[in-house]
């Protein structure tokens, strides 16, 4: 019998990448974008994966609410925020464990299945890729497609998906920037290292972290900027994955 897990995360990106690394378990995934259509969903579930930050609300109250129903419910929260202080909130708050985004689908599967008391198949073994002390590559199709099992129809399915909403957070970056309003500038970068991990656009992955730590520094949003820019234009080469159609996950 597959467990039933509910995921809920507002970042397309991250929640397809998400869905698909928990289904390969195999699991069933009820898969919501906010508070309220995570509350709307019926039915007792195995673990929960829960934002720490979502539109509505916070993943703490979310916890709160939804061990109300179904009291000693596991649960992990995840976050693209590493501060100690958050991961001491949410841990206080009553979560087992704190996922840092992005993470690799081995590493999702084999925490939730440590939560859930399953032992990990061996064919699901994947080995990671990259080397984080050289100069990343615009591109690491390796590093996705061992991030996603192998499964090429979902790499070019967020690769797409990312492409599609990194000008618009590029420019909501610029003007968060320009109003004094940090606190909205490192939501989206929180968002950004997240999803440019899971497509494997290392590049702009390290450029990201880089203003997050130094949003004062005009060299760190010069060069976040280039990254941007070089990541739209350079063509991403498909050749690997021919045939791969489109994946259509809803995000309640």
């Amino acid at each position: 019998m597959k467990p039933r897990l509910l995921l809920v995360e507002d970042d397309a990106v991250s929640c397809l990448f998400m869905v698909a690394a928990l289904e390969a378990m195999p699991a069933w995934v009820d898969a919501a974008g906010s508070m309220a259509s995570a509350l709307a969903i019926e039915g007792r579930h195995d673990l929960l994966l829960l934002d720490a930050n979502l539109p509505d609300g916070l993943g703490i109250d979310l916890l709160a609410a939804l061990r109300s129903r179904y009291p000693g419910l596991p649960a992990l929260a995840h976050t693209a925020d590493d501060s100690p202080a958050l991961h001491a909130q949410l841990m206080a708050a009553g979560f087992d464990e704190v996922l840092h985004k992005p993470l690799s689908a081995t590493d999702l599967q084999k925490t939730v299945r440590r939560h859930l008391g399953i032992e990990a198949s061996s064919s699901m073994r994947v080995e990671e890729a990259g080397n984080a002390f050289r100069a990343p590559p615009l591109w690491d199709h390796a590093t996705a497609l061992a991030a996603l099992n192998g499964n090429r129809e979902h790499v070019s399915t967020l690769r797409n998906m990312f492409l599609d909403e990194l000008g618009r957070q590029h420019l909501e970056i610029l003007s968060a920037l320009r109003s004094g309003d940090n606190v909205g500038v490192k939501k989206i970068l929180h968002q950004l290292k997240a999803s440019s991990g899971f497509v494997g656009a290392l590049r702009l992955n390290a450029a990201t972290a880089a203003l997050d730590s130094a949003l004062d520094e005009k060299m760190a949003l010069d060069y976040f900027t280039q990254c941007v820019s070089d990541t739209l234009a350079q063509p991403i080469d498909n050749s690997d994955d021919s045939g791969a159609g489109e994946t259509q996950i809803k995000i309640e």
